[in-house]
């Protein structure tokens, strides 16, 4: 069944799921409580034990990462229904292309290897790499794309958790190797989305929209697809959906995408996020920034603002440093403020147990991240000292409590 026949009965089914408050059709779950309860004694414990009896509410602050990818396989209708029920204002369609250039919802257009079952059906013969099994001295590998494939193909694939088995010698048991604080209990039956098809969805939830497009894994022009066409075609979609521009974050690791939005769809373009990842370029590339340096920072927050960029998303851990064994706002921070760009930032509930230091996320303020608390800990200051305006979630009933808690 196509989804956008199938869309009334899922919003029924949203609107009657069990343990959800009568009155907003939303629910918590036990996690937040679950974090809540390991925080130490304080000021912020206290704030937020005192909202357990609070309705969940709806918020722009809270934002699905792929939905709700802690348990259910990304960029899926279900995953974007549970992040939808745990009060995610704003849902994520990372968008890439199909041979025959249709937009669909992928984190990386050759990312079909790690979340779908291609490597187990007859179109696995269209992968860029094949299966190769692991050895004693090398891993297991595959690389498969959207851009292989037609539209047609691509709904006939079935997603699972991102996830593969390194070590694995069959195709089969590579499909495997999910992380241990993750899950596959909701994988039967999950269903991928093209990127009209997540407009009808989110809008059927009363969720606002941020797509995010996905740097092509092939040379543009492809098949006489432009970088500028593959922008426009974004934009085109919400357009044809009626859909207004304020409801609409648009995104791109690319500031040239941004700037195309900024030039060519103003409306668009003013809520346009720049996805910040400018501390990854090479150590030789001088476009490399150090949150900790406003001097590396090229272009500047303000020859960013001058440019019409008014949003920047940078991993959280580029807004937070330590003085004196507390966390505060990174000189990456500071700056962005001053220059009057609003912040979003990502992504909670990435990283799973924070036992030993939160990993990748969490590494410029690691020494004071020993557990699970930490995820409050974090949250409260990107919200009251740094200011971001919205967090991306893999879980985002996390952000949703505290939100509507703290009145964001």
């Amino acid at each position: 069944m196509r989804l956008s026949i199938a869309l009334p009965a899922l919003a029924l089914s949203f609107a009657a799921a069990p343990l959800i408050a009568s009155d907003t059709g939303l629910t918590y779950g036990p996690r937040p409580a679950y974090l809540i309860d390991k925080l130490p004694e304080g000021a912020l414990k206290e704030k937020l034990q005192s909202c357990a009896a609070q309705v969940p509410q709806r918020t722009d602050f809270s934002i699905g990462h792929r939905g709700a990818p802690l348990l259910f396989p990304e960029h899926t209708v279900e995953s974007n229904r549970a992040a939808a029920q745990m009060g995610a204002g704003i849902l994520e369609c990372d968008v890439t292309f199909t041979e025959d250039l249709e937009l669909v919802c992928r984190h990386a257009q050759n990312d079909l290897h790690t979340t779908t079952n291609i490597l187990t059906t007859d179109l696995a013969g269209t992968c860029i790499t094949p299966f190769t099994p692991a050895t004693a001295d090398t891993d297991a590998k595959a690389e498969c794309r959207t851009s292989e494939i037609t539209l047609e193909e691509f709904r006939s694939l079935t997603p699972k958790m991102d996830s593969r088995d390194k070590k694995a010698t069959t195709a089969e048991a590579y499909q495997g190797g999910v992380a241990p604080w993750r899950s596959t209990l909701y994988v039967d039956g999950a269903r991928s989305m093209t990127h009209a098809e997540s407009i009808t969805l989110f809008r059927s939830f009363g969720a606002k929209f941020t797509p995010e497009l996905k740097a092509p894994a092939v040379d543009m022009p492809f098949h006489g697809f432009t970088q500028e066409d593959y922008a426009q075609k974004l934009v085109d979609e919400y357009k044809a959906a009626g859909v207004p521009a304020s409801d609409v974050w648009l995104q791109s690791f690319d500031l040239s995408d941004i700037l195309y939005w900024v030039e060519n769809e103003p409306e668009f373009g003013a809520q346009a996020v720049y996805l910040d990842d400018r501390y990854s370029k090479s150590d030789a590339d001088e476009g490399k920034i150090d949150p900790l340096d406003p001097a590396t920072f090229k272009p500047t927050m303000q020859e960013l603002a001058d440019m019409g960029v008014n949003y920047v998303a940078p991993p959280i851990w580029m807004l937070l440093t330590l003085e004196d064994g507390k966390m505060v706002p990174s000189p990456y921070a500071i700056e962005a403020k001053k220059a009057g760009l609003k912040i979003i930032t990502w992504s909670m509930e990435r990283s799973g147990p924070l036992t030993t230091g939160g990993g990748w996320y969490y590494k410029s303020v690691k020494p004071q991240v020993s557990d699970a608390s930490a995820y409050y800990q974090v949250l409260d200051v990107l919200a009251q000292d740094v200011g971001v305006v919205g967090v991306f979630s893999d879980w985002p009933a996390t952000v949703t409590y505290y939100a509507n808690c703290m009145g964001l």
